[in-house]
């Protein structure tokens, strides 16, 4: 299923990509338009009519979203309404521009069925191309990880619960059982909300990367990637200015201080501080490594931290001022009315 909103210069390359695969089992493609002013529709439909199966595909027009629901979730209920029609094993929830590796979903299933999980996601590899992406985007994924552990993910005992929205491969009787979408319909971070939703249903979670599966909506600039950033960090957060305060000293307590006390005069402190800096850049060292970033890069952490603090301000005043969660023309995360 593709939820999709004026998606109509990257879709292609994404329905290409699932048509492709792959895979032993019958694979159908369910593209939601979500009331797209472009030509969405129309690209989805050429890019399965040129490899000859445009019999897999459903491109559904979707409805105005309802009070109370978000886009995107509201988009994948009505995807899900269709496909519940063919009774699948799996569904498989993907963004537009995602071009999907041709075993990506082979992988999927094999490590569900196998390990027995109820929902499996990748971390799909972000584009990384332009100075600011290279600045940035690292940086994201690491601060995820360090949110969303995988081994704390797939611990039954443990309460974290994540997923990467853009590939996540569910069964649908677990679906069911955590309330479907119906029960996250509010929820600007999807994807960790139904992770959360499952485990608390005692569905067992897995999450880990790709190399080949990869996104291909490039952010060109600075302000873009703050834009992208801002549209969930406070969010992420419940909206709570106590943990935006807390969030905001344990970054530059943790990622920013270290780097300032080195230079300090008294020298028991400045050796700490030394040893924290290489912890912080040891441990950034493998997310380099998977974007092929000089290893030199790991230097600029700290000012991404930085970077990515006020990204997190500055989606708390954008939710205050009434226009969080902005997508594609919609603020979709805005305080509820006063009364």
């Amino acid at each position: 299923m593709i939820p999709a909103r004026n998606e109509g210069e990257v879709i292609s390359r994404a329905v290409s990509s699932l048509l492709r695969q792959e895979f032993a089992g019958d694979v159908r493609l369910f593209v939601v338009n979500d009331n797209s002013t472009d030509a969405t529709a129309n690209a989805a439909r050429a890019a399965a009519g040129a490899l000859g199966l445009s019999e897999k595909l459903v491109v559904i027009s979707g409805s105005s979203v309802p009070a109370g629901w978000t886009g995107k979730v509201w988009a994948m209920q009505q995807g899900l309404q269709a496909a519940r029609m063919m009774y699948p094993d799996f569904v498989l929830l993907t963004d537009a521009d995602i071009e999907h590796a041709p075993d990506n979903l082979a992988r999927l299933v094999t490590q569900a069925e196998q390990g027995l999980f109820d929902l499996v996601s990748v971390m799909v590899k972000l584009r990384c191309q332009t100075l600011a992406e290279k600045f940035a985007i690292p940086a994201f994924v690491y601060f995820f990880f360090l949110l969303y552990p995988p081994a704390r993910v797939a611990n039954r005992r443990s309460s974290v619960a994540g997923a990467a929205g853009g590939c996540v491969l569910i069964r649908p009787e677990i679906l069911e059982k955590a309330g479907g979408f119906e029960s996250i319909r509010g929820e600007i971070i999807d994807d960790c909300s139904l992770a959360a939703r499952v485990k608390r249903a005692g569905g067992q979670l897995w999450m880990g990367v790709s190399q080949e599966t990869r996104s291909i909506r490039g952010y060109a600039t600075i302000s873009t990637l703050l834009e992208m950033i801002s549209r969930t960090a406070f969010s992420q957060l419940r909206h709570s200015s106590l943990l935006l305060i807390a969030c905001v000293f344990a970054m530059l307590l943790t990622f920013v201080l270290p780097l300032v006390l080195v230079c300090a005069t008294d020298k028991t402190a400045g050796w700490i501080a030394v040893a924290a800096c290489i912890a912080m850049f040891v441990s950034y060292v493998p997310m380099l490594g998977f974007y092929r970033i000089n290893l030199l890069s790991t230097v600029t952490l700290p000012f991404a931290a930085i970077f990515y603090v006020y990204a997190t301000i500055h989606s708390a005043v954008k939710y205050w001022r009434r226009k969080g969660g902005e997508w594609k023309g919609r603020a979709q995360d805005v305080p509820p009315p006063s009364s």
